[in-house]
C-alpha cells in the first residue's frame, strides 16, 4: 500500500498543475476556455514495487454550465520516465519527497498494469486519504476467466473523447494476447453503454464484438453538491490487431469503382444480428405517441441548428417539415437499445469472423442519460447508408467531375437487403421513417463539418438536395 503523507506541502497543487495542462488535451471538451478545475474525489492504485504514485483524480469543471466532470489519472515519479516526454502533466515539489515528475497515467506502464489488474477484479483500489486502506467507492468487475497480467503498453493515437490502452496480457500459462482498456475522460452519471452493450452482447457469446474482459465503476459527489453520481471508469477488452476499418475498405472500393457489395450485405446482416440480440436481451419499449413526439422535436431542433449554420438549408423548410409529418404518421417499431453512433469506421473486419462491431458509447456530445435511453435502429440503419454516401462523396470531393453515385447506390442497397434477410423487415419498408433518419443524419453532419471542415460541408448538404429529389426508395412505407 502507498504510504499517504497526510499534511505535506505540494508546489503547485495538484488541481493547479493539471488546470495548466488539461486545456490542450484532445478530450478536453471546453475548447478556447480557461479551465476552473475543483477536486470531487481522489483514489489510487497500488504498484506492487513501490516506486511510482499512482492516483485518479476525478475533476469538475466550472468553466462551463453545467460543470463537466473528468477522469484525470496520474502517476508521480521521483525520476523522468524514459520516453514519455510528450506526457508529462508537469514537476511539482513535494515537501517530503522532493521533486515529483507528473505523468498523463494512461501513458506510463505502471498505470496501465494496474487499471487492467483492477478491472480484471485481481486488485482493489486504494484511499488516497489513508495509508494502507482500500476505496470502497471504486471496484474493478471482472468478466470471468484466468487472471492476466498486463506485460506491455502503448496509448492509441488519435482518439477524441477517451484514451485507450492498447497492451499485451501474459496468463498464467505463458499465452499471451491482445487487449485494450478504454478510460473515460468525461464522466456523468449513469452507466456507459459502451460496457453495458458490448457486455450483453460478448455475455451470450456474441462474436460480432470485441470480448469483454472486465471493467471499473466508481461513485464520486455530484459537482452541484446534490449528493454522489456513479458510472463507469474503464472498460477492458479484447482487441484485434491488423483488422482493417470498413471505412478504409470502402473508401479504397469506391476510388476505384470496385464492388463492395457482397461485403456491405454481411455488414448488413451483422447489423440486424446485433439489433436482434440487444432487443431480446435488454429492455424494450413500444413506440408511445410521446415518445415519437419527442424524438420528432428533437428533430426539428436539429434542423433549426443546421440552417444557423448553413443558411441554404432553408429552402428545404416545407420538404423537411413534409418528412416529419409523413414519420409522425408511419408505424414505428419498438425502441430498443443501438449502436448510435453507427457508421463504416465503427466496424471491422477481422479474418475468419466477419464484421465486429465497436465503440457503443453514442454520439458523444449527447448526454449520457439519452445515450442510455432505447431507441430507434432506423438511426443506425441511417448512418451506415449515411456513412457509404461519405465514401462516395468523398472520391467526388478528391476528383471533381467524378460520379460515384452508381457505386453508393449498390452499397447501401446490398447493406439493407442483408439487414432485411436477417431481420425479416427491409428498412425501405418503413420509408417516411428512414427518410426522416436518413435526413437527420444529414442535418448532424453538415454542422460538424461547417464547424470543423467546411469544405466537406458539400457532401451532406449535396446528400439533402437528393433525399428530396431522387431518394423515392426511401419514401415508400409499407401496405
Amino acid at each position: 500500500m502507498a504510504v499517504i503523507h497526510t499534511g505535506a506541502s505540494l508546489t503547485p497543487g495538484k488541481v493547479d498543475l493539471v488546470a495548466s495542462w488539461i486545456a490542450d488535451q484532445r478530450w478536453y471538451a471546453a475548447k478556447g476556455r480557461v479551465p476552473a478545475l475543483r477536486r470531487l474525489f481522489s483514489w489510487r492504485l497500488d504498484d506492487p514495487d513501490g516506486e511510482v504514485g499512482i492516483e485518479t483524480l476525478i475533476l469538475a469543471d466550472d468553466s462551463t454550465t453545467p460543470p463537466v466532470v473528468y477522469q484525470v489519472p496520474v502517476t508521480y515519479r521521483a525520476a523522468p520516465l524514459a520516453g514519455a516526454e510528450h506526457a508529462l502533466v508537469g514537476t511539482m515539489e513535494h515537501s517530503v519527497l522532493g521533486t515529483r515528475y507528473v505523468y498523463d497515467g494512461p501513458h506510463d506502464p505502471v498505470y496501465a498494469a494496474q487499471l487492467f489488474a483492477l478491472a480484471r477484479g485481481a486488485v482493489t483500489a486504494a484511499s488516497s486519504a489513508e495509508s494502507g486502506a482500500t476505496e470502497p467507492a471504486v471496484e474493478g468487475h471482472g468478466a470471468g476467466g484466468p487472471a492476466a497480467v498486463l506485460v506491455d503498453s502503448r496509448v492509441l493515437t488519435g482518439e477524441q473523447s477517451n484514451t485507450s490502452i492498447i497492451g499485451i496480457a501474459r496468463e498464467a500459462d505463458g499465452s499471451e494476447h491482445p487487449v485494450i482498456t478504454k478510460v473515460f475522460r468525461a464522466l456523468a452519471d449513469g452507466d456507459n453503454p459502451d460496457v453495458v452493450l458490448q457486455g450483453t452482447l460478448a455475455g451470450v457469446g456474441c462474436r460480432r464484438v470485441p470480448a469483454s474482459l472486465g471493467s471499473v465503476a466508481g461513485s464520486w459527489p455530484a459537482p452541484d453538491g446534490s449528493g454522489h453520481a456513479r458510472g463507469h471508469l474503464a472498460f477492458a477488452q479484447e482487441f484485434l490487431p491488423g483488422a482493417q476499418d470498413a471505412w478504409r475498405e470502402a473508401l479504397s472500393a469506391a476510388r476505384v469503382g470496385e464492388s463492395f457489395a457482397a461485403r456491405a450485405r454481411a455488414l448488413g446482416e451483422a447489423t440486424a444480428e446485433v439489433h436482434g440480440i440487444l432487443a431480446g436481451h435488454l429492455p424494450t419499449e413500444p413506440p408511445s405517441r410521446e415518445d415519437v413526439a419527442d424524438t420528432l422535436a428533437q428533430m426539428r431542433g436539429r434542423y433549426a441548428a443546421a440552417v444557423a449554420e448553413a443558411p441554404q438549408l432553408a429552402r428545404h423548410t416545407d420538404a423537411v417539415a413534409a418528412v416529419h409529418a409523413a414519420a409522425d404518421a408511419a408505424a414505428w417499431p419498438d425502441f430498443q437499445r443501438i449502436h448510435g453512433d453507427y457508421h463504416l469506421g465503427q466496424v471491422l473486419e477481422v479474418p475468419d469472423r466477419g464484421w465486429v462491431l465497436l465503440d457503443f458509447e453514442g454520439e458523444p456530445l449527447r448526454p449520457l442519460a439519452e445515450r442510455n435511453r432505447p431507441d430507434q435502429p432506423m438511426r443506425d440503419v441511417a448512418g451506415m447508408l449515411r456513412s457509404f454516401d461519405y465514401a462516395g462523396g468523398s472520391v467526388e470531393l478528391a476528383s471533381p467531375g467524378t460520379s460515384a453515385r452508381e457505386w453508393v447506390s449498390q452499397e447501401q442497397d446490398a447493406f439493407l437487403e442483408g439487414y432485411a434477410a436477417v431481420n425479416g423487415t427491409d428498412p425501405r419498408a418503413r420509408g417516411p421513417l428512414l427518410t426522416a433518419y436518413l435526413v437527420d443524419k444529414a442535418l448532424y453532419e453538415v454542422v460538424y463539418e461547417v464547424r470543423n471542415r467546411p469544405a466537406w460541408a458539400a457532401i451532406p448538404l449535396a446528400a439533402i438536395d437528393r433525399l428530396f429529389t431522387d431518394s423515392d426508395s426511401f419514401k415508400e412505407d409499407s401496405p
